[in-house]
């Protein structure tokens, strides 16, 4: 009994493994094979080749195997390798056996094969995407079939992999080479170890992970490397809408790691997302189409270097967002500058922080002070936008001991709203020149020890038809110590109290000190029932006021007034200035000037020409500046000049000029008209000269010629000059 319990054990145990091995050949499956696999999609034939009855001893279950089978889907042979069929246990000795699992494992198929197939599935969106999208790639694949009890397909898991897969994104734009493993089954899409290349992006170290229950759920990782330059980063420039901003040249080496988890509803409709990325870069390097300008900046910024960053992005579905950039930046590729951006935002605010080392040359010129090309500065800014308004909840700029501070600034379309203040101390030539404060509140105060003025006329006479300040409604109160002027003259003790509307002044009363006796007073009224405004200014310094006027170049000594009419549109003025003096005048004035000895004796002295008094009539509108009239006299020489100059820069000046000999000697003939048209001494010579100018600046053509007779109006003039003399 013992002896045949070994044989039958030992004769058992060559069955198995000759079942495990190399199975037993056998046909009585081929059938129920045949039809378990076209029951699942009766457009499927299939020819089996032999069958071998076999034995999974891992997996202690029996199960049949065939290779090489046929298998047509639609008159298209679809390459498989193996079939196996699990069977049940139970049901193998009885008159019809039950399948648990059917296993096909395919060979090679090829894309354009896999595109012909899916052409005559029904449609949908991954079917699309491999027809259009997809121009190669290799699938492997094994798919297990899991049949219950009644031998229905209660679930299909998939698993294999594709290798050398090109897909095309956007014209030439392909992503290439990619290689990954995949499982799927009713609930779950695996795929692992994606990589491959777009043109200077490659795609590492890749998993993707789909979850169908109630909700899709999407999770995916993987990291990229950037290789990009002018060369191949001209398609994705396109999806970024920078095109017009970086094109010329562009180097991009960096390293990034992605994370994405999405949430869809049945219908695909995302529900909720979360990506996040970090990464560093090693070098990055733009030169840009436009240069970057702006007043302050010495010069434009026309390439910009990036090293050592590093950075943190997080998008939601929650409007939670961030970004988080540090590092290295240049813009010489030279003494490179730390850098912090913090930038928190949703669809409808950003709030942006930047702190950055910055080495560049300023010129805050309206405050007379320059930034020295790689001195240290920094500059910190806290922005809010809100679609076209931006708060700057404080702008603070530091270089030694130079501070220029700006809190609560609102702009709207790059337009003034509202301020809370402003800190400015600045100095030059290790001499304080700014120390002042501006409060925004109920009223507009500016008060401090010293504003360096002396680039101020320059700044208001720089042309601008917009009001970015219009929406100032305030009283205003400024209340300086000391005011740098032009020609290092100093205005003490200025006080001003006012009222500007919809940004402009309307009132004003203001009185400064010059020293010596010396005053500056201005004063400007609105008529309610006109609507004009009346300017006054009075000085005992005209150069100060003049400084900027090519015109009054040289100009010393004297009294200035000036009054104004302006309404809205337009304005008539009228400026006189007495008892004064002019060096470096022009060539032909000094000329001139040499037939009287007066002038002769003033070019001499080196003082320059002087002259009694000048009267000049101008009117200004939107388009044109027209000078009505000008009328100057003095001891060696008088000048009478109208004009114009529009709004290109055209200008057109005709006058009359004389020397005072031979105005002198005019007038005392008036009573005998026939002297005056032709005058008899010997060498009396002409009366002066005539003269035209025309042209854009830096291009006007002058025109002179000698007169023997004078205009009327010049000798109107020239009578009431006579007659106020006297």
């Amino acid at each position: 009994m013992k002896k045949i319990s070994i044989i039958l054990i030992i004769v058992v145990g060559i069955f198995i493994t000759i079942l495990s091995i190399t199975g037993l050949e056998t046909d009585r499956f081929n059938e129920i094979i045949s039809q378990k696999i076209v029951e699942n999609n009766n457009k499927v034939s299939v020819k089996l080749q032999k069958i071998k009855f076999k034995i999974d001893i891992k997996k202690l279950s029996l199960f049949v195997e065939t290779n090489g089978p046929t298998v047509i889907y639609k008159n298209i042979e679809i390459p498989i390798k193996n079939i196996k069929a699990y069977l049940d246990l139970a049901s193998f000795f009885s008159s019809k056996v039950n399948v648990n699992k059917i296993v096909i494992l395919s060979n090679e198929l090829n894309i354009q094969k896999l595109k012909r197939i899916l052409i005559k599935v029904k449609p949908s969106n991954l079917n699309s995407l491999i027809v259009n999208k997809v121009n190669k790639g290799k699938l492997f694949t094994e798919i297990e079939l899991y049949l219950n009890k009644k031998q229905e397909i209660s679930n299909i898991i998939t698993r294999g992999k594709v290798r050398e897969l090109e897909i095309v994104l956007h014209d030439e734009l392909k992503f290439k080479n990619s290689n990954f493993d995949f499982f799927a089954d009713n609930t779950d899409i695996l795929i692992k170890n994606i990589n491959g290349n777009s043109d200077g992006i490659f795609v590492e170290n890749g998993n993707l992970q789909i979850n169908k229950g109630n909700e899709i759920n999407i999770k995916s990782d993987f990291d990229t490397k950037l290789s990009l330059s002018e060369k191949n980063i001209s398609n994705y420039l396109l999806y970024l809408n920078i095109k017009e901003i970086l094109q010329k040249k562009i180097i991009i080496n960096a390293n990034i790691k992605h994370f994405l988890d999405l949430s869809l509803d049945k219908t695909f409709k995302l529900k909720k997302y979360d990506y996040k990325n970090k990464g560093e870069a090693n070098q990055l390097f733009f030169i840009l189409n436009n240069s970057i300008k702006n007043i302050i900046l010495e010069k434009d910024i026309n390439q910009l270097y990036f090293k050592n960053i590093t950075f943190d992005t997080n998008l939601n579905s929650k409007d939670q967002n961030e970004l988080l950039v540090n590092g290295l930046y240049s813009f010489e590729n030279k003494e490179f500058k730390n850098f912090d951006i913090i930038n928190k935002f949703s669809k409808k605010i950003h709030n942006i922080i930047l702190d950055v080392d910055f080495n560049p040359s300023l010129n805050f010129e309206f405050l007379n002070y320059k930034k020295k090309n790689d001195e240290d500065s920094k500059i910190y800014l806290n922005l809010q936008k809100k679609g076209l308004v931006n708060i700057v909840n404080e702008l603070k700029y530091t270089e030694k001991n130079n501070l220029i501070s700006i809190k609560k600034l609102k702009l709207d379309k790059k337009k003034f709203v509202s301020l809370e203040k402003i800190k400015v101390k600045t100095f030059k030539d290790n001499k304080i020149n700014n120390n002042f404060e501006i409060d925004f509140g109920k009223e507009i105060k500016i008060f401090g020890d010293k504003f360096d003025a002396t680039n101020l006329n320059r700044y208001l006479n720089q042309s601008s038809n917009n009001n970015n300040l219009r929406k100032i409604n305030k009283k205003i109160d400024i209340d300086l110590k000391t005011i740098n002027t032009p020609l290092s003259k100093k205005l003490k003790n200025f006080k001003l109290i006012g009222k500007i509307e919809k940004g402009k002044f309307i009132k004003i009363s203001s009185k400064g000190d010059f020293g010596n006796d010396k005053f500056l007073d201005i004063s400007l009224r609105k008529d309610k029932n006109s609507n004009k405004k009346y300017l006054e200014i009075y000085s005992d310094l005209p150069q100060p006021l003049l400084s900027e006027y090519n015109f009054f170049k040289g100009l010393s000594d004297g009294t200035l007034t000036f009054t104004s009419i302006i309404d809205d549109n337009s304005s008539t003025s009228k400026l006189i200035i007495e008892n004064f003096k002019v060096k470096d005048a022009p060539g032909l004035i000094k000329l001139l000037s040499l037939a009287d000895f007066g002038g002769l004796a003033d070019l001499t002295k080196g003082e320059g020409l002087s002259f009694s008094r000048m009267e000049i009539k101008m009117s200004n509108d939107k388009n044109l500046l027209k000078l009505n009239e000008l009328y100057a006299v003095g001891p060696s020489i008088s000048v009478l000049m109208e004009g114009y100059k529009d709004k290109k820069g055209l200008i057109s000046l005709r006058g009359t000029l004389v020397p005072a000999k031979n105005l002198n000697r005019f007038l005392s003939k008036i009573p005998v008209i026939g002297d005056i048209i032709i005058p008899k001494q010997i060498g009396e010579g002409l009366f002066g000269i005539s003269f035209k100018i025309k042209g854009l600046p830096g291009k006007t053509k002058t025109t002179i010629n000698p007169i023997k007779t004078l205009t009327p109006r010049f000798i109107t003039k020239a009578l009431e000059k006579s007659k106020s003399s006297k």
